[in-house]
């Protein structure tokens, strides 16, 4: 049965690596696979019933994260719909390459960590498309772009799917994810940046104006950008004061975020109001990579309840041992393969009674898992949608960017080591 499972979730994930050669989204792949995956399961046990609870148990788990997907992209794209990410283009002048790429790669990192590496990263290279005209030049901005997002994405508990995967399991806390990664993940940036500075110069062309404009106001870009952030940082605070799930305060901030609109947009006509709403928000959202989370959720889920996960650990702390080892294999297997999967199988092979909440392993690999997956393009969901936005191929990524990240995560991961035996052993 073992051998058939892990038979099955490996063709599987090869649909998924390789989505744009087979043309099939690598949603329908991953239901598939997870659905699979426990039929095979289920078919060779006997405890039919014990098999059903534990994947409720599981969907449980699974769904706290979808939620919170769900909220987040929801309150990103009303931001969206108001413009409201204008109020950060605007301030851009510059033309200076040099001045503009550390501007756009530290706006992308902060930003990354309010919001999320993925929607920050569509984000800014919309950006890019308004003040460069040049495609190589924007091609180079926008790889940059996902090194920054992804390394600004590691620092916070919902800058990633993977350290909000980390951070709701308990495994890191919001205040020691902060201490112990801003640093290494900056440094992870900071490297690629100051290599590039000395091989980049010129100005950039800037393309003509759009005569594209919203329905909203400035006073309603304003207040719905604000509150919107306001929404996201709530909740860590609202997971401290009340005990609940992490995806109660994100439902709570778009609930409140739902009314205010209501409110701002109450006597606009219909058809103004609709582009507004957060109706027209949900249908906006990017429901395949919710689904695409879903089906790899709980094809890993089957191979946890199967015992294949806790064997995978034990070959792992036998035959490598060290800690950090398996740590960096994890990050850099991350830019091979998605970030998600493997997170989701390194807590379904470590449990918190070995490695308990913020241990040095948890944060480490949030970081490792974070930030690897910039190596290539294909690593993270950041990559991916710099890809498809913009045409990156996968070669000129390998040649331009590539070895930059490598330079990057592997000083962010020495910077880490040093950093936890001074201050946090």
């Amino acid at each position: 049965m073992n051998l058939l499972l892990i038979l099955f979730f490996i063709v599987g994930y090869l649909a998924i690596a390789t989505e744009h050669s087979i043309r099939i989204n690598k949603a329908a792949s991953a239901l598939l696979t997870g659905v699979l995956c426990w039929t095979i399961y289920i078919f060779f046990q006997d405890d039919k019933q014990n098999i059903v609870h534990h994947l409720n148990e599981h969907l449980g788990d699974i769904s706290g994260i979808l939620f919170f997907l769900l909220g987040a992209m929801t309150i990103v794209e009303l931001i969206d719909a108001h413009d409201g990410f204008q109020i950060i283009t605007d301030r851009i002048k510059t033309k200076d390459k040099r001045i503009l790429l550390w501007i756009i790669s530290l706006v992308a990192f902060f930003l990354s960590a309010f919001l999320d590496n993925l929607t920050t990263t569509i984000v800014m290279v919309s950006l890019l498309r308004k003040i460069i005209k040049d495609k190589e030049d924007r091609l180079f901005f926008a790889g940059m772009t996902v090194i920054a997002a992804n390394a600004g994405g590691a620092w916070s508990p919902i800058g990633d799917v993977t350290s909000t995967m980390l951070w709701i399991g308990h495994q890191v806390t919001t205040v020691n994810l902060i201490l112990q990664l801003f640093l290494p993940s900056l440094v992870c940036l900071l490297i690629p940046l100051i290599i590039i500075s000395f091989f980049i110069k010129g100005n950039v062309e800037t393309p003509e104006a759009s005569d594209d404009k919203t329905n909203s106001t400035a006073f309603e870009r304003t207040a719905v950008f604000f509150i919107g952030l306001g929404a996201l940082l709530f909740v860590p605070i609202f997971k401290a004061i009340t005990h609940l799930p992490p995806f109660m305060g994100i439902l709570f901030g778009l609930g409140v975020m739902w009314v205010l609109t209501e409110i701002i947009h109450h006597e606009k006509d219909e058809m103004d109001k609709n582009n507004l709403s957060v109706l027209h928000a949900l249908r906006k959202i990017d429901t395949p990579s919710i689904l695409f989370f879903l089906g790899i959720l709980i094809s890993i889920a089957a191979l946890q309840s199967a015992g294949i996960l806790a064997n995978l650990a034990q070959w792992l702390t036998h035959t490598i041992g060290n800690e950090s080892v398996i740590v960096l294999c994890i990050g850099l297997l991350s830019s091979i393969v998605d970030n998600v999967p493997l997170v989701a199988a390194a807590q379904g092979m470590y449990s918190l009674d070995v490695f308990p909440t913020d241990h040095y392993f948890w944060l480490f690999l949030t970081y490792a898992a974070g930030t690897g997956g910039s190596c290539l393009i294909i690593g993270s969901a950041a990559g991916v949608a710099a890809m498809g936005m913009e045409n990156i191929q996968f070669f000129w990524y390998l040649k331009r960017i590539a070895g930059l990240a490598l330079l990057g995560f592997l000083a962010g991961a020495i910077t880490f080591m040093v950093q936890y035996q001074l201050f946090f052993n």
